[in-house]
C-alpha cells in the first residue's frame, strides 16, 4: 500500500478525545492498532481494515477488535466517524528550521486538541453529580502531585472561596494519614494525568477504606484511580506531541475545574455568594 501523502490531517478533537481517553485499556496490537487511527488521521477513510492491519504490524480482526474495544461497532463505523469529524481548517505545523516558532505551534495544538475535546469525555451528568457530592460533603480532602498537584491546589483554592470545608496536604504522607481519618460522607479528590500515580491512588484507596467517597479527576476511563474512585471526571488525554501530553492534560483539567466550580455555585446557591463576598474582601486588601 502507498502512503497518500507525508502528512495527515488529524481527527477532529471530540473523535481524537475519545479515543485517547481509553489508551489505557489498551494492550499489545490493540494499542498499535489505536496509534495508527491517530496518527493516520481523517486518511484513515481511504484505508481497508487490511490496510491498518498491516500498518499495526497485525491481524484484521484484531483491528476490528480494538475498534470495539474503543467503542465502535467495527472498523467501518470508525471510518465513518473519520470523516464525518474531519476538522475545517488543521493547525498548521510549527517550522522545523526554527525550534522556538515548532514549540509554539506543538504548543498551541496540543493544548486546542486538548480543549475542544473536553465534551467528548466530560458531560453535564458529570459536573452534576461531581458538584452533589461535594456540596454535601462534610469535609473535602484534595490530593494532587506534580503537574496534577497544581491543579489539585486550585480547586482547594476555589472551594474554599465557595464555603467548603478543604484540606489540600502539602505532601504524600500527610494526606494519606488525613484520608485515613475522613468521615463517612467526606468526599477526598484525587487529580492524576495518568490515573496511576502510585501516592495519589494509595491516598484515594485510603480514603474508601476510611468510609469516604472519591472523586477522580483524570485523563483516561480506564486506570487504578477510576477503578478506585465512586464519581470520575475525564478530560484531557495523552497527547500526540511528545512532552506535552501532561501540558495539555492540565489545561483541560483546569477547565473541568472551572466547570466545576460554576455548577457547585448554581447549586449552592446563596451559601456560596456570601463565601464569595467574602473571599472578595480579603482578596481586596491584598490589591494596591
Amino acid at each position: 500500500m502507498e502512503e497518500r501523502s507525508e502528512f495527515f490531517t488529524p481527527l477532529e478533537s471530540r473523535l481524537a478525545a475519545q479515543i485517547r481517553s481509553r489508551l489505557g485499556e489498551l494492550r499489545g496490537t490493540e494499542a498499535r492498532v489505536a496509534q495508527v487511527v491517530l496518527d493516520r488521521g481523517t486518511d484513515l477513510v481511504h484505508l481497508s481494515v487490511s490496510d491498518v492491519a498491516a500498518l499495526a504490524g497485525t491481524a484484521p480482526s484484531s483491528v476490528v477488535r480494538a475498534c470495539q474495544r474503543l467503542g465502535f461497532r467495527g472498523f467501518q463505523e470508525l471510518k465513518i466517524a473519520a470523516a464525518r469529524h474531519a476538522p475545517a481548517a488543521p493547525v498548521p505545523a510549527g517550522s522545523t528550521d526554527d525550534p522556538a516558532a515548532r514549540a509554539l505551534a506543538d504548543t498551541v495544538r496540543a493544548a486546542r486538541v486538548a480543549l475542544d475535546g473536553i465534551t467528548a469525555t466530560l458531560g453535564p451528568d458529570d459536573l452534576r453529580a461531581a458538584a452533589e457530592l461535594l456540596d454535601g460533603a462534610p469535609r473535602v480532602l484534595l490530593v494532587g502531585t506534580g503537574l496534577s498537584g497544581a491543579v489539585a491546589l486550585d480547586l482547594a483554592y476555589r472551594l474554599r472561596a465557595l464555603g467548603l470545608p478543604v484540606d489540600s496536604p502539602a505532601d504524600a504522607m500527610t494526606a494519606q494519614l488525613a484520608a485515613a481519618g475522613l468521615p463517612r460522607g467526606a468526599v477526598c479528590v484525587a487529580v492524576s494525568h495518568t490515573g496511576a500515580t502510585r501516592s495519589v491512588v494509595d491516598t484515594a484507596r485510603a480514603a474508601r477504606t476510611a468510609g469516604a467517597e472519591v472523586l477522580a479527576l483524570t485523563s483516561y476511563a480506564r486506570s487504578p484511580l477510576t477503578e478506585t474512585a465512586t464519581c470520575v471526571l475525564v478530560a484531557g488525554g495523552q497527547d500526540l506531541v511528545f512532552g506535552l501530553e501532561t501540558t495539555a492534560s492540565r489545561l483541560a483539567h483546569l477547565t473541568a475545574v472551572d466547570a466545576l466550580a460554576q455548577t457547585l455555585l448554581t447549586l449552592r446557591g446563596p451559601r456560596a455568594e456570601q463565601s464569595l463576598r467574602l473571599a472578595a474582601d480579603i482578596c481586596a486588601d491584598y490589591a494596591y
